[in-house]
């Protein structure tokens, strides 16, 4: 028996982890909470990233068939777009140490987006493919990619560019939203274990405001209080589908949940901090969530990893 490939869906975990960290670093300034406790989440999001891309990369070099077969699968096939959104978090995480090293990172970050992302709805627009096979996941490469491209733009002073990839992530989640409610609404029921990829459906709304706000620091434009009010809508819809959604046994696919639970959080977090007086009160109990199941998720996680369950093995 050999362990399971590695698959480009585990990056989600650095997108939670990020993403948590980086509501730390806005909670030290709003309420006084301990600047370490962020920077230590960054850190261990930094290292897991690490540790997942080297692993990634060992893989494809030694066996490029398995990474092809995951390029080409009707659902799978959206999730190597995680490698360039999980660098880019990292960039923005290392700008406050090192600005080069940033800039590096954002550089092949956004380099991998642009080519996976045109390479992949290139595919797409080809057609041939299954209406059953419409899954959140193709939100990955055109807007989940172009949205944390135009953040960390953002970050290192190039809003401009930054507002270009911010635009094309907002009319490529607006072409495919329909899409994937209309595969939901389908007769034919989401298979359980393809239900934990349905956490990205909540992420898009929180995910934009979330880089809206670091192209326009302290920004409470009226736009950012609908994007954080249809996420936080979703977010309460997962919740009420909670056991339908958790159906399958656990796994690192739950944390697709945690990129839009973690933008959730930053976003109404930088509102409170600029002043609007919904997101002060609604801000808490989402900080307070977000960590306990980033948290729950990561107990699980580790414990699957010490086990060396992580990674099932096949024949």
């Amino acid at each position: 028996m050999t362990r399971s490939p590695l698959p480009a869906s585990f990056f989600g975990m650095v997108l939670g982890l990020s993403g948590l960290g980086q509501a730390w670093r806005v909670a030290t300034p709003l309420w006084g909470m301990p600047h370490g406790i962020g920077e230590g989440l960054l850190l261990l999001a930094a290292l897991v990233w690490l540790a997942l891309l080297i692993s990634y990369v060992i893989q494809a070099l030694r066996h490029p068939a398995v990474v092809r077969n995951e390029f080409q699968h009707p659902v799978q096939g959206s999730t190597p777009a995680l490698l360039a959104i999980a660098t880019l978090l990292i960039a923005l995480a290392t700008l406050p140490y090192s600005r080069p090293l940033a800039y590096i990172l954002t550089t092949v970050g956004i380099s991998w987006h642009l080519v996976f992302s045109l390479w992949h709805t290139g595919t797409l627009w080809q057609g041939g493919r299954n209406a059953l096979d419409t899954a959140p996941t193709l939100y990955l490469p055109t807007v989940a990619g172009n949205f944390t491209s135009a953040a960390a733009l953002g970050a290192l002073g190039h809003a401009d560019w930054g507002w270009l990839f911010l635009g094309a992530g907002v009319f490529s989640w607006l072409a495919l939203e329909s899409l994937v409610i209309q595969r939901l609404w389908h007769p034919k029921e989401v298979p359980s274990q393809q239900r934990p990829l349905l956490g990205i459906q909540f992420a898009p709304p929180v995910v934009c405001a979330m880089a809206w706000l670091v192209l326009s620091p302290g920004s409470t434009d009226h736009w950012l209080l609908m994007l954080w009010g249809y996420g936080l809508f979703q977010l309460l819809l997962g919740i009420r589908l909670g056991s339908w959604l958790g159906e399958q046994p656990f796994s690192p696919a739950y944390w697709a949940y945690t990129f839009g639970v973690a933008s959730a959080t930053v976003t109404g977090l930088k509102l409170a901090l600029a002043g609007i007086s919904a997101a002060q009160i609604i801000a808490i109990p989402v900080f307070i969530g977000a960590n306990l199941f980033i948290g729950y998720l990561a107990i699980r996680t580790a414990h699957l990893f010490f086990a060396r369950r992580l990674l099932p093995r096949s024949v």
